[in-house]
C-alpha cells in the first residue's frame, strides 16, 4: 500500500480478532513513530508497547469506556510527552509532536493491514493520572493518548460509528484568504 493509499483509506477500527501482531510489525509500528518530525528536533516523546493481556485490561479502565477497544486488542501504545526533552521557549509543543506521531503510527499499521484507534487521554487529568499511576510515570512523562492495535474482526460489527454526512474536502478548504 502507498502513502496515499493509507492516508484515504485509514479508519477507526475498534473490534479485533484474537490473531497476536508480530514482533517486527510491532517495531516497524514504532520506528514510524520515531520518525516524524518534532519541534526543533527535541524528540519529546516515548512509547510504551504492551501485549500483556492484563495490562491491556488496566490501560481500558484506567482511560474509561471510550477505550474498550484495548480489552480486544493485540497491542497498545501509550504515548508519552517527555517534558524533559520539550523545547524549553515552548515546551507545550510535545502535545503536536505526540499527535504527528501518533498518526504516523496509525497510518503504518494500516500499511501493514493492521487496524487501530485512537483513544484520548491528555488534556483528561483522570486519564493521565490513571495511566501515569499504571505505569508509575515520572512527573515529566505526560500520557498523551493510546493506539489500539490489532487485525480488525470483520464479523464483530461496530468499527466505525454511524456514518456522518459526507462532505467533500472542499468544504474544509480555501486558498489564499478564508
Amino acid at each position: 500500500m502507498d502513502t496515499l493509499d493509507a492516508i484515504f483509506t485509514r479508519k477507526s477500527v475498534r473490534n479485533f480478532t484474537d490473531r497476536p501482531i508480530s514482533r517486527e510489525n510491532l517495531e516497524t509500528i514504532l520506528r514510524a513513530g520515531t520518525s516524524g518530525p518534532s519541534c526543533v528536533n527535541a524528540r519529546d516523546w516515548r512509547f510504551v508497547a504492551v501485549t500483556d493481556r492484563e495490562t491491556l485490561l488496566k490501560m481500558a479502565e484506567a482511560n474509561g469506556r471510550a477505550a474498550d477497544p484495548l480489552k480486544g486488542a493485540a497491542a497498545g501504545i501509550l504515548i508519552l510527552g517527555d517534558l524533559d526533552r520539550a523545547f524549553p521557549p515552548a515546551k507545550d509543543y510535545w502535545v503536536i509532536d505526540g499527535a504527528i506521531a501518533g498518526q504516523n503510527m496509525v497510518l503504518t499499521a494500516h500499511a501493514l493491514g493492521i487496524g487501530s484507534v485512537w483513544l484520548g487521554t491528555w488534556p483528561q487529568m483522570e486519564r493521565v493520572e490513571a495511566q501515569r499511576k499504571l505505569f508509575a510515570l515520572p512527573e515529566h512523562l505526560v500520557p498523551h493518548s493510546i493506539l489500539a492495535l490489532g487485525y480488525e474482526d470483520g464479523e464483530a460489527g461496530g468499527n466505525l460509528r454511524p456514518p456522518k454526512k459526507e462532505e467533500p474536502w472542499t468544504d474544509f478548504v480555501r486558498f489564499e484568504t478564508l
